[in-house]
């Protein structure tokens, strides 16, 4: 058996016919018509009361930054998230707590109460960035030991926050 007897079984395409008819322009792409409705129409649905625990809180302070945690077992700093940190005071029992959760999850990436044991410092190498330590932050859902250091844009900002986390702490002396 020769190669060409195998070559003639091998059906061609559209596309090599009009090469060989010395067409070399592309067919035109046709326009996509599909049209698709929704299954369900979202105004016949119920609204759903969503519940954050921050209703019965004060905002004292809400700004856009990034978070990181220090891994000992790594020996280095993770990125534990970007998005709005706030101080919130309740209410009630004017306990102050700083809150982050990431922009587009929403997922809560630091959330424990201010007290004056906290120290905050300046970063390294950065006078936009704040670190301390927390014994209880509950981020994770449970109580755990972290090193944190918050980013933010600009100096001015960090100056900001700075200024009512150390005032949070001298309510949470006055409180105790």
């Amino acid at each position: 058996m020769s190669s060409e007897k195998a070559e003639e079984k091998i059906p061609k395409t559209g596309a090599e016919e009009e090469q060989e008819d010395g067409d070399n322009a592309p067919a035109p792409e046709e326009e996509c018509q599909a049209e698709f409705k929704p299954q369900v129409d979202l105004s016949q649905l119920p609204e759903i009361e969503v519940k954050t625990m921050e209703e019965d809180e004060e905002v004292l302070f809400k700004m856009r930054a990034k978070l990181f945690r220090f891994d000992k077992a790594a020996n280095e700093w993770k990125e534990r998230g970007t998005g709005d940190v706030k101080i919130l005071k309740h209410k009630d029992s004017k306990k102050i707590r700083v809150l982050m959760r990431r922009e587009k999850t929403l997922k809560i990436c630091a959330n424990h109460f201010i007290i004056p044991e906290l120290q905050l410092k300046p970063n390294v190498g950065s006078d936009r960035s704040w670190v301390w330590t927390t014994p209880a932050d509950f981020a994770d859902e449970e109580a755990k030991a972290e090193t944190l250091a918050i980013r933010f844009g600009t100096t001015e900002n960090a100056q900001k926050f700075k200024e009512v986390f150390e005032e949070a702490q001298k309510e949470a002396v006055k409180s105790e």
